[in-house]
């Protein structure tokens, strides 16, 4: 596997008590500081980094006219086209 392209150094200041466990985790890893941040960043990047992007992604579709009257949307699933009732209670 190649190794990836990696940016210019950036400086970050993060508590001390985060740094302690960074650097825990680094030796209890046999791994740098760098590795275990990066490990980290890639977990935030899949949960709720990704959460985020694919709202700004969605806000952008809006704003373009990328959407869908949901009359339409409710036909599509409806193959049989019967429509489904609504209860009036539903929240």
């Amino acid at each position: 596997m190649a190794k990836p392209v990696l940016s210019d150094p950036i400086a970050l200041r993060i508590p001390e008590d985060m740094l302690a466990d960074i650097e825990a985790i680094a030796k209890a890893s046999d791994r740098n500081r760098s590795w275990v941040i990066v490990r980290a960043l890639k977990y935030y990047l899949m949960q709720e980094g990704n959460d985020v992007l694919q709202i700004m992604a969605a806000q952008a579709d809006v704003e373009a006219g990328n959407v869908m009257d949901l009359d339409d949307l409710l036909a599509e699933f409806d193959a049989d086209g019967e429509t489904r009732p609504i209860k009036d209670d539903a929240a």
